[in-house]
C-alpha cells in the first residue's frame, strides 16, 4: 500500500500544468492600454485588448520576416488562442482621460500548435542585453565616443517597448588605441577586444560610413549567443539632413539588431529534445518544489517519470531550444543540471 501511495504522489507531482499568473510567462503580454470610451461596450474593449496583445506578442518573438505568415489570422482565430485575461482602471490626468489596462495570457500548447502548422520557428531570448559600440565614418575620420550622434543618441528615445537592452560600451582609452591602431582593418576587429570587460554577454560592433553619394553604408558585427554573426545594410540619403538621417538609421539598426538576437535564439516546435536525469531523494531535493520551479520554465514541455525507487527517480525531460539554454533557465530557478559518472543529475541548489 505504501509502494502504491508513492506512485501516486509522483504522478501527481510530475503532472505539468501551466502557472498563469506568471509574468514570465512568454506568452504574457502585460500593460496593454485601451482608452475608456461611453459608447462602447466593455467586450469591444477586451477584443480590442486581444487584438493589441496578439500583435505585441508575434512582434516580441518572430523574425521581422516570419509575422507577416500570421498577421492576417482571424480574430475568431486570435481568440481562441487567449487563455484569460485581467483588467484594471487607470486615469491620466494629464490628458483627462480614463483608460483600461489588460493583461492577455495566449495558451502556449495552442501557440505551438499554431507555429508547428505554419512551420513558424519562434524567439525565446534570456538575455535581454545588448552590449554595442556604434563608430562613425566620416571624412577620413573615426569618430567613437566624442562628436559620434549615433553614440550619444542612441538612447535618446523611449525604451519601454524595446525587446533588448542596449548598453553602450563605456567610454575607454584602450579602446580608441585598439580602434587607431587598425583604423584601415575595422572590419576584421576582433570585436571581444573591445568588449573584455563582458566575457559572455552579446556583444554588437556597428561601423556606419558616411559618404558623398546617395547611400550610407552600415556593417554589423556582433557576437550573440557564442555565435559570430555578421551583417551589411544601405540607407538612401532620400534628401535627409544629417540629423533626420541618423535618427532614422538608429531605428532601423536597433529593429535589425534585435532580429539578429532573435535568430540566435529561436525554438523549432517540430524538433523538441530529450535528456535522461536522475535525481536523489532526500530533503534538499523536494518532489514538490522541484516540479514548481520546473513549471516556471516554458521552454521544457514535459516530464515523464520512468522509473525510481526510495533512493533514487529517473526522469525524461522533453524541451524545445538548445540544451545550454535549459541548462541556463533551471539555474535560474535554482536547479542544477551537470554530468556525474556519465549520468546527467538534477539537484536543488
Amino acid at each position: 500500500m505504501k509502494l502504491y501511495k508513492q506512485i501516486f504522489f509522483i504522478l501527481i507531482v510530475f503532472l505539468k500544468t501551466e502557472t498563469l499568473l506568471s509574468e514570465n510567462n512568454l506568452f504574457n503580454v502585460n500593460n496593454i492600454k485601451i482608452e475608456r470610451n461611453a459608447k462602447i461596450s466593455n467586450k469591444a474593449l477586451a477584443d480590442q485588448a486581444i487584438k493589441k496583445g496578439f500583435t505585441q506578442l508575434i512582434a516580441k518573438i518572430l523574425l521581422i520576416e516570419d509575422v507577416p505568415k500570421i498577421s492576417t489570422l482571424k480574430f475568431s482565430t486570435i481568440k481562441e488562442l487567449v487563455t484569460y485575461y485581467q483588467v484594471a482602471n487607470i486615469s491620466d490626468d494629464r490628458e483627462n482621460k480614463e483608460f483600461v489596462n489588460f493583461s492577455v495570457t495566449f495558451d502556449k500548447d495552442k501557440i505551438h500548435k499554431l507555429f508547428y502548422e505554419k512551420g513558424i520557428l519562434y524567439s525565446e531570448i534570456l538575455d535581454k542585453e545588448l552590449f554595442i559600440l556604434p563608430i562613425l565614418l566620416k571624412e577620413k575620420e573615426i569618430y567613437v565616443f566624442n562628436n559620434n550622434f549615433f553614440y550619444k543618441n542612441w538612447n535618446i528615445d523611449d525604451q519601454k517597448n524595446n525587446l533588448i537592452e542596449f548598453v553602450l560600451l563605456s567610454e575607454n582609452i584602450e579602446v580608441i588605441q585598439k580602434i587607431n591602431k587598425n583604423e584601415n582593418n575595422l572590419i576584421n576587429l576582433e570585436i571581444k577586444s573591445l568588449f573584455q570587460e563582458y566575457p559572455g554577454k552579446n556583444l554588437a560592433l556597428i561601423l556606419i560610413e558616411e559618404n558623398q553619394d546617395s547611400i550610407q553604408r552600415v556593417y554589423i558585427k556582433s557576437f550573440v549567443q557564442g555565435k559570430k554573426i555578421s551583417k551589411s545594410l544601405n540607407f538612401k540619403k532620400d534628401n535627409l539632413k544629417s540629423e533626420k538621417l541618423y535618427e532614422k538609421i538608429i531605428i532601423k539598426l536597433k529593429k535589425d539588431l534585435e532580429n539578429l538576437v532573435k535568430s540566435a535564439n529561436l525554438i523549432d516546435i517540430r524538433t523538441p529534445s530529450f535528456l535522461n536525469v536522475k535525481l536523489d531523494l532526500g530533503k534538499k531535493n523536494n518532489l514538490v518544489e522541484i516540479n514548481e520551479r520546473i513549471k516556471n520554465i516554458d521552454s521544457i514541455e514535459n516530464v515523464f517519470v520512468q522509473e525510481f525507487n526510495k533512493d533514487t527517480m529517473k526522469m525524461r525531460i522533453k524541451y524545445l531550444g538548445k540544451l545550454e539554454k535549459i541548462i541556463n533557465q533551471l539555474k535560474k530557478e535554482n536547479i542544477n543540471l551537470k554530468i556525474i559518472n556519465d549520468q546527467w543529475v538534477i539537484k536543488a541548489l
